[in-house]
């Protein structure tokens, strides 16, 4: 049977990273095989030498031509999928046991390349961002809902991603019921409203939950400020269990923002602002007007989405930290965060650096964080390891 699929042969000396676990062939690792069949085709992956390496899904057209999945010469049939998906669940359910809305998941970091799933209550929330694994949707599905039992699954979909993939996915209710409206669920005790269909990625930042708990204790009477706060959950968080003095919240969607205000006035925090604005346009006015806060975050959305953007990502994350610590009284609290993958650790706390250097300001790095727990990295795939939350003290 292993002999009947299509091969795909790498190049000299590109096996190693796969070999290791490594999901994604770039094209430029390829020798030759795979350029004449449809997307979502199983193939093997050998060596130069021919010796096996792994067995994957392809897609002619993507700048990722095989996504590998199994590093067995087994099928990746209707069974490999299904434990697949219920080894994941399994994690979060018996592992991790969170309570409340929580990534199901989470694409390489559960060895499925491509695929995102967030439950949120009765309601599970897809994402494919695959071209060749949007192919077998409905066996993955048919996982899902049978390992979850759902009221309702939702498919998502991203814009530039899709573009990439070659990817024509048609959003929408693609299993059950859908939810009346914006749907209820509860972290770190309090109640929050998640758009399911048209909320920004999958509807909530779940990869923040833990961050927005620990920046939470270094609120305690400040003053708080959260740049590109979208639905407020580092404000509220800051309001409920840091005892914040009073926090203002800024984004330039006036869709989050509304959602925001919402989520303070069903948890009785009378103290949180929130306004529509441009971040940085925002932060001149605040500095020219002499307002000063004791504790700023920093969380805005992807800079770099591919590699030719790194320089320009550098530079509006310098520039972003600098005017917030125009802001920032002396011995204040500053929590920045990165979601751009390809900025890594040691780029981020560089920038950090540049920054200290042009505002002669004191910059003391106090925690380095990432993702929550249910967003886990795979050893194998670093560029799992995708958000950094850096708290730091600042002179």
């Amino acid at each position: 049977m292993a002999l009947s699929l299509p091969v795909i042969t790498l190049r000299p000396r590109k096996a190693r990273p796969f070999f290791a676990g490594h999901p994604w062939v770039f094209a430029g690792s390829i020798a030759r095989g795979g350029d004449d069949v449809p997307p979502g085709t199983e193939v093997r992956v050998v060596s130069h030498e021919g010796q096996f390496v792994g067995r994957g899904l392809v897609n002619p057209a993507g700048a990722i031509r095989v996504r590998l999945y199994q590093w067995h010469d087994a099928p990746l049939d209707q069974a490999f999928w299904r434990s697949r998906i219920a080894e994941a669940v399994r994690l979060r359910r018996e592992v991790l046991r969170i309570d409340g809305p929580r990534r199901l998941v989470f694409s390489e970091g559960d060895r499925l390349s491509g695929l995102t799933v967030d439950q949120y209550d009765r309601w599970l929330v897809v994402q494919i961002t695959s071209r060749a694994l949007y192919e077998h949707r409905e066996v993955l599905l048919d996982a899902l809902v049978d390992e979850v039992h759902p009221t309702g699954v939702i498919v998502r979909g991203e814009r530039s991603i899709a573009k990439r993939e070659g990817l024509d996915i048609v959003p929408g209710l693609a299993r059950g019921d859908a939810p009346d409206g914006p749907v209820q669920v509860w972290e770190h005790g309090l109640r929050w409203e998640v758009d399911l269909t048209a909320g920004q990625k999958t509807g909530c930042y779940l990869d923040q939950r833990d961050n927005r708990l620990a920046v939470a204790s270094y609120a305690t009477g400040r003053r708080m400020l959260d740049l590109h706060c979208y639905t407020g959950g580092f404000s509220l968080t800051g309001l409920r269990h840091g005892q914040a003095a009073e926090t203002l919240g800024i984004d330039a969607s006036a869709k989050a923002i509304e959602s925001a205000r919402r989520n303070a006035e069903r948890n009785g925090l009378a103290a949180a602002t929130f306004e529509v604005d441009d971040v940085l346009t925002r932060l001149e006015r605040l500095r020219a007007n002499g307002e000063r806060f004791g504790l700023v975050v920093v969380d805005p959305p992807k800079f770099a989405r591919d590699a030719a953007g790194l320089d320009d990502a550098l530079n509006g994350y310098t520039r972003l930290n600098r005017a917030a610590l125009g802001v920032l009284e002396p011995h204040g609290v500053l929590a920045t965060c990165s979601c751009s993958g390809l900025v890594d650790r040691g780029l981020f706390l560089a920038m950090l650096g540049r920054v200290e250097e042009l505002s002669g300001r004191n910059i003391q790095v106090l925690e380095q964080r990432g993702q929550a727990a249910d967003h886990p990295v795979a050893a194998s795939c670093l560029e799992t390891d995708y958000l950094k939350c850096v708290i730091a003290r600042v002179g």
